[in-house]
């Protein structure tokens, strides 16, 4: 057996583990681990498929450009942007990009870091499942 890495999990610089943890509960993450520290100084949250990290800038972070995309999927992306609409989001139109048709709205999290988030149904699902030449199964 090869050795590998696993359970990829990027680890965000941020200002405010609390602001930056109600951001991303938002959008179906939950909060699995943290210091237990007051304030917190790092933080583990878990969404459907994905994880994230924060810990806590030790300095003042200067407002930068980040430059990676974190890339999120949603069944119903017209839902979730009412449901984060009315959680009082200020929110970008949702826009039909070549490379994703079905819909896409990019989002800034309180640090910067950028969020798309992209329709995804299974309808989406069964056309890519036919272009990459799969048959659909209950475990895709």
């Amino acid at each position: 057996m090869t050795a590998k890495a696993g359970y990829f999990t990027p680890m965000l610089h941020v200002q405010e583990i609390e602001r930056s943890i109600r951001f991303y509960e938002l959008l179906g993450f939950e909060t699995v681990d943290t210091d237990r520290c007051t304030p917190l100084e790092w933080a583990r949250m878990h969404c459907e498929g994905g994880a994230l990290m924060f810990l806590r800038a030790e300095e003042p972070m200067p407002e930068i450009v980040h430059s990676v995309v974190f890339a999120m999927y949603t069944p119903d992306l017209p839902a979730l942007r009412d449901q984060l609409a009315a959680a009082g989001m200020r929110l970008p139109p949702i826009t039909r990009p070549g490379y994703m048709p079905s819909g896409q709205m990019t989002l800034k999290d309180p640090d910067g870091y950028m969020v798309g988030i992209n329709h995804w149904s299974d309808k989406e699902h069964q056309e890519w499942l036919k272009r990459i030449g799969r048959a659909a199964s209950s475990s895709d």
